[in-house]
C-alpha cells in the first residue's frame, strides 16, 4: 500500500510522516508539501530536511493563488499581526463561535482535495494529515475537527471510486500525545519548525510555539529544536 503525507515540516505532519514511514516502508510513502502565500519558507525548508531525513519522495504543489483574497495573519499580503496569545486565550476571546486568526480559510479541505488528485495519479491508498484535537478545540481551525475529517474521507472515498481513504491518526488526541508517540518513533523533532513568524529562531510567543512548548514539557523533555 503506498501513502501520500502532508508535510508542513511541523511536529505533526512530521510525526504523521514517520508513523507512515513505520506503517508503510519508505518507498511506499510520498510527502507533498505546499506553499500557501505563508510569510516565510522556512516550514518548507524544514518539510525537505524531513523529507531528506526519511528518504522519501516528496512533490510540492503551490496553491497560493487561492488565498490571495484572505487577510489571514499568516499569509504575507496581510497587514494583520500575528497573536501572541496560546490558542486557548485566543478562543476564550472568541467564546468559541468562530475560528482564530490564524485560521487560513478552509486550508485543510483544499490541501486534502488537491492531495486526492495527486494521490490517485501516484497509485496512493491513502492520505495521510496531521490534524489533532487542540487544533480543533473551541472551533478554532474546524478543519481540524474530526466531524470535518470523517466528512472529507467519505467525500474523497467515493469521489475516487472506493480507491482512495484519508487517515487523520491523532484527530482523537493532543499535542502532547502527538509528540509522546513521536519520541517513541524517533521522529526527527530537531529539524522541524512550528512558528508562525521567519525569524532565526522560534519567537516563542505566537500560539504554536506556546503549545509546542507545552507539549513537550508535558513529556518532561526539551524541544531537540531549542538545543
Amino acid at each position: 500500500m503506498k501513502a501520500l503525507v502532508l508535510s508542513s515540516g511541523g511536529v505533526d505532519s512530521t510525526t504523521a510522516l514517520g508513523l507512515a514511514v513505520k506503517k508503510y516502508g519508505k518507498e511506499n510513502v510520498i510527502a507533498l508539501s505546499v506553499s500557501y502565500g505563508q510569510k516565510h519558507d522556512k516550514e518548507i525548508r524544514a518539510a525537505i530536511a524531513v523529507a531528506e531525513y526519511y528518504g522519501v519522495e516528496q512533490l510540492f504543489l503551490d496553491l497560493s493563488k487561492i488565498f490571495q483574497y484572505s487577510n489571514c495573519s499568516l499569509l504575507q499580503q496581510s497587514a494583520e499581526e500575528i497573536p501572541e496569545a496560546s490558542y486557548a486565550e485566543q478562543i476564550s476571546q472568541t467564546e468559541g463561535e468562530k475560528p482564530v486568526s490564524t485560521y487560513v480559510p478552509f486550508r485543510n479541505g483544499l490541501f486534502l482535495s488537491s492531495a486526492a488528485s495527486i494521490a490517485l495519479s501516484k497509485e496512493c491508498e491513502v492520505i495521510c494529515y496531521g490534524a489533532h484535537a487542540d487544533d480543533s478545540a473551541g472551533f478554532a481551525y474546524p478543519d481540524c475537527s474530526p466531524v470535518f475529517n470523517n466528512a472529507m474521507n467519505e467525500a474523497i472515498w467515493e469521489g475516487s471510486g472506493h480507491q482512495l481513504r484519508v487517515e487523520a491518526p491523532f484527530v482523537n488526541v493532543t499535542k502532547a500525545e502527538v509528540v509522546r508517540m513521536g519520541l517513541e518513533l524517533q521522529v526527527p523533532y530537531e529539524l522541524t519548525w512550528s512558528c508562525y513568524e521567519g525569524s532565526e529562531k522560534p519567537c516563542g510567543r505566537c500560539g504554536t510555539c506556546i503549545d509546542r512548548a507545552a507539549a513537550f514539557q508535558a513529556n518532561h523533555v526539551a524541544d531537540p529544536a531549542l538545543r
